[in-house]
């Protein structure tokens, strides 16, 4: 059986006297929201009547915090990012007298001030790489297709920078977060490797200690959107029958609808949008999120698995029955170090269900 590896630094420096300290540690990595970080520890009342921990300088907040984890000497950082809250508590009991460290990504320093500013004749991918670059981070941006001519219409800024950003981004059908020293404006990517298989209920393979299952039947809809054109004065009217990600599956939800049941369809009401590109899009990303009709959730013990289980990528689930087994994609894991052992929690989802042939079902693959 593997060693679970973790190591902590503040300020760049691995934090080693903390270990024998520490009770637990948890990173929670998420598609759509920051990633988090919680420390708690066991703090210490000296002889003089200070406390261990309270009054080091490197437990202070905006101390930034890297966080990597692994088994045996292979390590991985699953967050970077900074203290942002300090919670120490005093219990009668003084073994029970605990601190606890909270802490975000990276994205947390684009979110401390509101603006009002306008953004003439960009793309919103444009608008991502000159965010991104103001705080010292690399673009990976993919390219979106409207320019908003200002003569036209101009994109306005009423929140901070990454709120901002996200609100760009999910009309686009995008992800946008902060990994490390990057920043990301781009779909979800659907078409990588899968992460090592994930077993339920398959002998010696088996490595979920749990798994559970929703399929959504009434989520997936067509999704339609109607204006004036601002030009013209026409009559624009876009609909969107059709996903356009690649499916995880053999069969996707308009394929499970029953005779005579017709598709879900939804209205836009109150979204404005300059032209029918810009229309498109919005109407393409709010079907695309609505085809994510199965998700589930489960754990899985590090030393099991053998390795670290990451967000915003694929895995294959395998021993969930033929309907269920397959690609999903991860959308969240919390990564936890407690006296248990190195635990992950994760959320998967999937745009349809049955394997569609091609998948690698093999633990050795």
């Amino acid at each position: 059986m593997e060693s679970e590896v973790f190591t902590i630094a503040i300020d760049g420096k691995e934090v080693t006297d903390l270990y024998d300290s520490l009770i637990s540690l948890e990173a929670e990595l998420d598609d759509e929201l920051a990633a988090l970080f919680r420390l708690q520890i066991a703090i210490e009342l000296r002889p003089d009547g200070s406390w261990t921990f309270l009054d080091d300088e490197r437990f202070q907040i905006w101390k930034p915090v890297t966080i990597s984890a692994g088994l045996s000497d292979s390590t991985e950082e699953l967050i970077s990012g900074y203290i942002t809250h300090l919670l120490p508590s005093f219990d009668p009991d003084l073994s029970e007298c605990r601190l606890e460290v909270w802490g975000m990504d990276g994205s947390v320093l684009m979110d401390r001030e509101e603006k009002l500013k306008d953004w003439p004749n960009k793309k919103d991918s444009d608008i991502a790489d000159e965010i991104f670059s103001t705080y010292g981070l690399s673009p990976d941006v993919e390219d979106t297709l409207v320019v908003h001519d200002e003569a036209v219409s101009t994109i306005m800024q009423r929140e901070s920078d990454i709120r901002f950003l996200r609100r760009l981004a999910l009309r686009n059908g995008f992800e946008c977060y902060v990994e490390g020293t990057s920043g990301y404006f781009r779909p979800p990517q659907l078409a990588e490797d899968p992460q090592p298989v994930l077993a339920a209920q398959f002998g010696d393979e088996t490595n979920l200690i749990t798994f559970a299952l929703k399929v959504n039947g009434l989520r997936p809809a067509q999704v339609r959107l109607a204006q004036i054109d601002r030009a013209t004065k026409g009559i624009l009217d876009v609909s969107v029958e059709t996903g356009q990600r690649p499916a995880l599956g053999a069969n996707d939800a308009a394929g499970l609808l029953g005779l005579g049941i017709k598709p879900a369809t939804v209205v836009l009401g109150g979204s404005v949008a300059t032209g029918e590109v810009e229309m498109t899009t919005l109407c393409q990303s709010i079907y695309d999120r609505g085809e994510w009709f199965v998700t589930g959730e489960g754990e899985i013990a590090a030393n099991d698995y053998g390795y670290v289980l990451r967000p915003r990528r694929t895995v294959t689930i395998k021993g969930i029955g033929e309907t269920y087994s397959g690609v999903y994609y991860v959308n969240h894991v919390t990564h936890v170090f407690s006296q248990e052992g190195y635990r992950q929690r994760f959320w998967v989802k999937r745009n349809a269900l049955m394997p569609t042939g091609s998948e690698t079902f093999s633990a050795n693959a």
